[in-house]
């Protein structure tokens, strides 16, 4: 395919989108089946457009003076991906599957680029409700915030300790030009592709499947230290998924101890066995919600990590669809999730234990204020400061700092600290 057919084909995918409120991965798969003859390099084309356009659905439809599919597509291939209004042109006008010629309006708006307006909601590409949220959150700073979550993501990977080290990794990934990721200590990091180029597909590397290196951002790296397990502690990961977390711990605690791997949903839980085989990881055992039992955990626990089902508004850059297919009701539910959970989570931690509370959400109400409530009801729990933790792990990189607040608890985003949206609190038992 040429262009002009993957801009008509994006056209189409997000027109489905918008008019069925389909998951963005759904509405791309059910199209690769009806048009077999599209390559590899055709789908992940369209795609990258579908994203795009959704990463920057409100400023490109102000701009465009229509909130159409074909409008932020349109938008998405000359602002997003830096290409002329005369390639466009000619790209239409050339390829026979290219969707119809450009107006005037269209042509003069996307010459003219207003995408900067006097709204600071459209900007940051944030839908409206939630706007107050993160001006509560971030005042000043939710523009800027806005719009790092509108950017792509870079791949993050977490060296598995227990098997490799950061410098082996970035020397066997040398032809993908990896980095260091800077904060995390056994962080690795590509970059974001551009435009219709495809993301190095990382897991057929040999050295992921020898264990060397998992799928893992940034910011989850960052909250695994924060956590302060040590060799030989009893850690209970109670919101476990698909074990990234677990994972990460394992190899922080260097296989000694033990770490209860729980989720509520047993499939989540599903590919942490594959992963802990290839990560060479012995100190996980998994609780099947089904037939397992977490009694063995009461009162006994050093740390309980609740890595909390959230409104997900922190890895908006990785998932670009949910911004728009969030509500308040859902929001609403989650914040009751989040409240149950923590309540459950008092019964495993020991006296001088810890519990660590996190999020991938930016709202204050799933997470200082959730953390605020928790210590109102359990006067046995205090906060513990997390600033001085930061300090001492990361308190070098002074161009890359969260945001502390209301006593050190601690809030990561793309624009502050180059990381997906995570927020981290930690409760100490009398």
């Amino acid at each position: 395919m040429r262009d002009g057919g993957r801009i008509a084909a994006a056209i189409e995918v997000l027109t489905e989108i918008n008019d069925r409120r389909r998951p963005v991965q759904e509405a791309l798969k059910d199209w690769g089946n009806k048009h077999r003859f599209a390559g590899s390099g055709d789908r992940v084309a369209i795609g990258n457009l579908v994203f795009d356009a959704l990463r920057h659905k409100l400023s490109h439809a102000q701009a465009m003076g229509s909130e159409s599919a074909r409008a932020l597509v349109l938008a998405t291939y000359i602002w997003g991906w830096g290409n002329q209004v005369e390639k466009l042109e000619q790209v239409m006008e050339e390829d026979r599957h290219a969707p119809e010629p450009l107006s005037d309006a269209e042509r003069t708006a996307l010459i003219e680029n207003k995408q900067v307006g006097d709204n600071d909601q459209i900007s940051a590409n944030i839908p409206e409700w939630l706007w107050p949220h993160f001006q509560e959150n971030f005042g000043d700073d939710a523009l800027a915030v806005g719009r790092s979550l509108s950017e792509r993501a870079p791949i993050d990977m977490r060296v598995n300790t227990v098997k490799s080290s950061q410098d082996k990794v970035l020397k066997r990934l040398s032809h993908l030009h990896p980095e260091a990721s800077g904060l995390s200590p056994v962080g690795v990091r590509l970059e974001p592709v551009v435009g219709p180029r495809k993301s190095p597909h990382v897991q057929a590397e040999e050295s992921f499947r020898k264990g060397w290196f998992e799928l893992q951002d940034e910011a989850s790296q960052i909250a695994s230290i924060l956590s302060g397990a040590q060799p030989g502690e009893q850690v209970l990961d109670l919101c476990a998924g698909g074990g990234g977390k677990s994972l990460a711990l394992a190899a922080q605690m260097q296989n000694k101890g033990q770490i209860y791997a729980y989720d509520a949903h047993k499939t989540r839980l599903a590919p942490l066995y594959d992963r802990m085989a290839r990560a060479g990881v012995r100190n996980i055992q998994t609780i099947d919600p089904q037939t397992g039992s977490l009694d063995i955990c009461d009162g006994k626990m050093d740390r309980v990590f609740v890595d909390a089902p959230c409104s997900g508004t922190g890895v908006w850059r990785r998932r670009p669809d949910t911004k728009w297919r969030v509500t308040e009701n859902a929001l609403n539910g989650r914040i009751e999730d989040q409240a149950q959970v923590l309540e459950t989570a008092t019964r495993f931690v020991r006296s001088g234990g810890k519990l660590i509370y996190a999020t991938c959400s930016l709202v204050p109400a799933e997470n200082q204020l959730q953390v605020q409530a928790f210590l109102e009801k359990h006067t046995d729990f205090k906060l513990v400061d997390l600033a001085p933790v930061w300090e001492e792990h990361f308190g070098e990189v002074s161009s890359r700092r969260p945001l502390f607040k209301d006593g050190g608890m601690i809030t990561l985003t793309p624009h502050h600290t180059g990381t997906d949206g995570f927020f981290i609190a930690m409760m100490e038992r009398d």
